[in-house]
């Protein structure tokens, strides 16, 4: 056990742990075989007991415990109890490195073995709590969680029958970090029991999966706070770490009974957001002992606010109240500001929480509401303005935020590895910070300002330490009372130097971590947005959100490319794209703001014809064709019964002014197919021809238009492409049925019969790919003329084909090649196919001489000269 142990602590990289995983799978299949309790408890408590100055060696998160019988579980469970309350350092199998030896008696150790085992052992408690696949009771959770919710808020001043954790006191006092790592488990806890599933003693595990309850139906945190509430009631028997204010006390049990009140409910009634709420209220109740005076607000915000929902659901209201409710804001707007005060806080249990009361209010959410949300998003606000956020100067203070967070997140899962094992790892990441850092001060120190170097001739020059023109060639030195004088001088200045040097990386720090917990905040309010966009969709005030949107995406994408950045516009660009508009619920009602929704199509429109970027274009590009779809609806329900329901429904475009829409698109069009660098695209135009098939015949003949007075070839070929996107539509064809697809089919043709007449160079590469579009087109349309039998000339276009190989050799054209012949074979006219002619005489073949091996060529020989004739016969003999 001791060579496993030094092994695991002093094993370096690569190969480090080699041992470890091996081992764990021995005792996982020992585990797993073995069914004697008591040799089940005999190996986890060994392992437990090997520990390097007082930290286990085995990782607090070990997945062998999921093997041990129940009896084995609770004995374990009572091991690590009774070790946490009264530490039996003599019983462990403790060992050190001689590494740590030395730095041991260099120095003082930090921190005590006894605060070390108890870390672990709390750890290992809520890993044997978070892992669902350890077959445990519901017993031995709330008994964990209750002794990790008491040492972690509370201390025993008097022994309690009615009280299980007053009846074992601490042999050694709990010091404040571990204290705070006790504080962080239990959140963590929190956590891990808001997601687990029934357990395998619950009488209701058969009925259906349902998490975060017991057997009885009741939440697990609502356990945890009935139990807080009886610690409260004993002030004689326990005291809490940090005592209650009457006015906190007051708001705990202002909790209690909402909560209670909210359990009277009727069953039938809306269970689900009662839940919610119950969930909200116990939450910010349990995080009161943690940070009492951040919350205390909150909970009467809150508090506050539901009162003021209940009111509103009562049927009989009073005048004067109806009154006041209208200059006060209302529950709603509280609610959504509470919830934003609570995204603040480094919980990922708050957030899940937060989001699923926000999804509970949304029905009930008004616009004032929303834009409490959406001024969170606004790049144009500050963060000072928001409110939500409070970034303090203190470094650590927000280092803390962080970890708090992460421990929560994962389970503390830093805490696998021992101390020890980590010292080289650590001073690995100790000397690549130290590089980085001395490479930023020579960074900052490169910098060297005017003023600093003003103020250093200065000094030098008062000293007379400064060589002129005058006493250049003087070698006399300065006396040692001088240069003491001097030194003190200089030294002095650098030392100023350096502090600016520091007080600007202070402040480049802060402004990251703002920024940084700025964007962690907002990428937490954008999930409120996506809950509204999921469960309101229909909802009138989702049209708000698509300006905010758009600038959140515009704003990021143009910023910094760090991940948090990148992962913030990449959730925005999901939901906006993604969520928002290819929904297939929208707003039925849109019709009520035509002429809002109108201006802002040709807003987004014009700002999109000026950008610069074609992603960014495409997100103001598919909010136009949002808004278009919201201006046309649905077909009314007695269309639909009409005896034509296949040509209503084409030409159906609801509250479209399908004048202006036109107009709007038409200006993209053109401004698309003559503009040299334009961030529209072509499959942006496809998508609007593949939806709304009227738009789409209004502007066919401004594409046609384009195929010969395009600026350039590249817009003459996307115009081809875009009119035969558009022909190919089948609705389209519907819509022009008749004279006005003959029509347009014969204005296609002269179009093409020109262009085609122009071609006579081929070799430019942009000439080629609008050569082989044009040919496309040209294919598509001849077969649709012959299949429908229209009354189309296509005798021009005939003729400016056949001519096309005199004044353009397509000879080795590949792909255009192909294309032209294949449109050449539905005029009936084949490629001529090139007969291959051989010579008259063919040269005998004569075999290859094979080299003979062994012999250099003849340009590698050596050249020796006056050498007998016959010594020049014997070197060029064959061997």
């Amino acid at each position: 056990m001791m060579h496993y142990g030094e092994h695991v602590v002093a094993a370096q990289k690569p190969n480090r742990f080699k041992l470890a995983p091996e081992m764990e799978k021995y005792v996982s299949d020992f585990l797993r075989d073995c069914q004697d309790a008591d040799k089940q408890l005999v190996v986890v408590v060994a392992f437990s007991s090997l520990t390097n100055n007082g930290y286990p060696v085995v990782p607090s998160v070990w997945r062998v415990v999921q093997h041990l019988q129940p009896a084995a579980l609770q004995s374990y469970v009572e091991w690590l109890r009774s070790m946490f309350l009264q530490p039996q350092m003599g019983k462990l199998l403790d060992f050190s490195t001689r590494k740590q030896k030395d730095k041991q008696q260099a120095q003082q150790q930090m921190e005590s073995p006894v605060s070390r085992l108890r870390k672990w052992l709390v750890a290992r408690l809520c890993s044997i709590i978070d892992n669902h696949q350890v077959k445990k009771e519901e017993a031995v959770v709330m008994d964990v969680a209750r002794f990790v919710f008491f040492h972690a808020f509370f201390s025993t001043k008097k022994v309690s029958q009615d009280i299980k954790e007053t009846q074992q006191t601490l042999s050694v006092p709990l010091d404040d970090k571990t204290r705070g790592a006790l504080v962080n488990s239990f959140f963590g806890l929190l956590m891990s029991l808001h997601h687990a599933p029934l357990c395998d003693g619950g009488s209701a595990a058969s009925q259906k999966r349902v998490l975060g309850v017991s057997a009885d139906g009741a939440m697990w945190i609502d356990h945890l706070a009935q139990y807080a509430h009886v610690l409260l009631n004993h002030p004689k028997q326990v005291q809490t770490s940090q005592p209650f204010t009457p006015e906190q006390r007051q708001a705990w049990d202002g909790m209690m009974e909402s909560v209670t009140n909210f359990k009277k409910r009727p069953k039938k009634g809306l269970t689900a957001e009662s839940n919610a709420f119950q969930q909200l209220f116990l939450l910010i109740g349990m995080h009161l002992f943690k940070a009492p005076e951040e919350l205390l607000d909150i909970m009467k915000d809150l508090q506050t606010c539901v009162d003021k929902a209940q009111e509103k659901k009562a049927k009989k209201r009073k005048k004067k109240q109806a009154a006041e409710q209208e200059e006060e804001p209302e529950w709603v707007e509280v609610m959504v500001d509470i919830l934003l005060s609570l995204l603040s806080q480094p919980s990922r249990h708050i957030r899940l929480v937060c989001r699923t009361v926000f999804s509970s209010i949304c029905p009930h959410l008004n616009l004032a509401a929303l834009n409490a949300i959406l001024d969170v998003l606004n790049p144009d606000k500050d963060s000072e303005e928001n409110g939500a956020v409070v970034v303090t100067d203190d470094g650590t203070q927000t280092k803390k935020m962080k970890v708090e967070d992460d421990e929560e997140e994962d389970e503390e899962t830093e805490d696998e590895e021992s101390d020890g094992s980590e010292d080289d790892s650590e001073e690995e990441e100790r000397d690549d910070a130290e590089m980085l850092e001395d490479e930023e001060d020579e960074q900052m120190e490169e910098e060297v300002d005017q003023n600093f170097r003003s103020e250093l001739m200065k000094v030098l020059q008062q000293q007379n330490a400064l060589a002129t023109e005058e006493d250049a060639s003087s070698d006399e030195d300065l006396d040692d009372e001088a240069m003491m004088k001097l030194d003190k001088s200089l030294s002095a200045l650098f030392s100023e130097q350096k502090k600016k040097i520091q007080a600007k990386k202070d402040e480049k720090t802060k402004l990251q971590k703002e920024k940084s917990l700025m964007l962690d905040f907002k990428i937490k309010v954008l999930d409120l947005v996506e809950v509204f966009v999921n469960r309101q969709a229909s909802n009138p005030l989702v049209l708000s959100l698509v300006e905010p949107l758009l600038n959140v995406i515009d704003r990021e994408m143009n910023s910094s490319s760090d991940q948090q950045s990148q992962d913030f516009l990449r959730k925005a660009a999901d939901i906006f794209k993604n969520q928002l508009c290819r929904s297939k619920s929208y707003c039925r009602t849109a019709g009520d703001q035509q002429g809002e929704l109108h201006d802002l199509l040709e807003k987004l429109m014009s700002k999109c014809q000026k950008l610069s970027d074609s992603s960014l274009c495409l997100y103001y590009f598919s909010a136009c064709l949002y808004l278009v779809k919201l201006l046309r609806g649905t077909l009314p329900a007695d269309t639909k019964e009409a005896q034509n329901p296949a040509g209503n429904d084409l030409k159906f475009m609801g509250h479209v002014d399908v004048e202006r829409v036109t107009r709007v698109f038409r200006e993209a069009l053109v401004s698309f197919l003559s503009r040299r660098k334009s961030p529209l695209t072509s499959q942006m135009f496809t998508d609007l021809f593949d939806r709304f098939p009227v738009l789409c015949v209004n502007l066919l003949e401004t594409a046609v238009q384009h195929i010969t007075s395009g600026v350039r070839d590249h817009q003459q070929g996307q115009a081809c492409v875009l009119v035969l996107r558009g022909m190919q539509i089948n609705k389209v064809q519907q819509l022009l049925s008749g004279a006005k697809w003959t029509a347009l089919c014969q204005k296609v043709s002269e179009q093409l019969s020109e262009i085609l007449a122009q071609a006579d160079q081929l070799e430019n590469k942009l000439v080629k790919e609008k050569m082989v579009k044009v040919l496309e087109l040209c294919h598509f349309l001849i077969k649709t003329v012959r299949l429908q039998k229209l009354s189309v000339d296509l005798d021009s276009l005939q003729t400016t084909l056949q001519s096309l190989t005199s004044t353009a050799p397509l000879k080795n054209t590949g792909k255009l090649e192909d294309t032209y012949w294949a449109v050449m074979k539905l005029f009936g006219v084949t490629k001529p196919k090139v007969d291959k002619t051989k010579p008259d005489t063919e040269p005998e073949q004569k075999p290859a001489l094979k080299k003979k091996k062994g012999f250099l060529p003849e340009t590698k020989k050596r050249i020796k000269r006056n050498k007998p004739v016959g010594t020049s016969r014997r070197h060029n003999r064959p061997h």
